[in-house]
């Protein structure tokens, strides 16, 4: 009988798909040595894509449990960067916030997905640098900001409010997460007047311009302070464990493992 190894799967945009990035600090990575010899970790990071593709896309990259099949054990959900988009003629990948709402629930309950009884989070897609945004999407032909920050704030939002309406599921709240690090990081930044690092109103980019090179997707330094939030999430079962870096192993320590029954002998000298 196969011994499938159940499975982490990162379903999201570009955010999960460049999670895997080795330059710096690398989320998945870190994430595979966590789990290893106990999860795979499955990267199903969809760059573009929207809550509506996913679903689209949902049936072919999440069969129904097969008796070989692999189990998902854990499920990370990361999307809305894009569905938080301006809808703009140059930009379609806008879904509106109420619609957005109910596209994530879906994903959350798709039979496909519940058959198998994962443990879901539900991650808050990370602020905007709309300063930096702004600037680059003129360049790029759009014509004015295909984002904006206090838009992008209302998806993670959203997200918090899908969490809570369904209790088994776990919030990561990445958005708040990274802008208390940069508000950490920018001396003299005062967030306590309402003023927003990356929003134009506060003029001022801060730290978010090292967490968000580009103005939108992650820097190493990002994914760390991410993964730092899902690490103690996946594997609770096993961690503080006596034996922990052995708990839990799909196939048994080597001290355990049987031997063909011809090799037996050379075994036992």
């Amino acid at each position: 009988m196969a011994a499938p190894y159940p499975q982490v799967i990162l379903f999201g945009d570009s955010l999960f798909q460049q999670a895997v990035r080795p330059d710096g600090f690398s989320f998945q990575a870190a994430l595979e040595t966590h789990c290893l010899r106990r999860l795979d970790v499955v990267n199903r990071g969809l760059s573009g894509y929207n809550t509506s593709n996913a679903l689209q896309a949902l049936p072919r990259i999440f069969p129904s449990p097969a008796p070989a099949g692999s189990k998902i054990e854990y499920l990370l959900v990361l999307f809305g960067a894009n569905d938080a988009s301006l809808p703009l003629p140059t930009n379609r990948q806008h879904v509106p916030l109420d619609r957005f709402k109910i596209n994530l629930t879906r994903i959350i309950t798709h039979p496909n997905i519940a058959a198998h009884k994962p443990k879901i989070v539900l991650i808050t897609p990370p602020p905007l640098d709309e300063i930096h945004i702004a600037s680059k999407d003129v360049a790029d032909g759009h014509g004015q900001a295909t984002r904006e920050a206090k838009i992008s704030a209302e998806y993670s939002e959203a997200v918090r409010q899908v969490a809570a309406a369904n209790p088994d599921v776990i919030l990561v709240d990445l958005w708040k997460a990274l802008m208390e690090t940069a508000v950490a990081k920018t001396p003299g930044f005062d967030a306590s007047s309402g003023a927003v690092l990356g929003d134009p109103g506060s003029g001022v980019r801060g730290h978010l311009e090292h967490l968000l090179p580009d103005g939108l997707h992650m820097s190493s330094e990002a994914y760390r302070v991410f993964y730092d939030l899902v690490e103690p999430l996946v594997g609770a079962e096993w961690a503080g464990t006596p034996q922990e870096d052995r708990v839990a192993y799909v196939l048994p320590d080597h001290r355990v493992a049987p031997w063909l029954s011809e090799d037996e002998y050379w075994r036992r000298t």
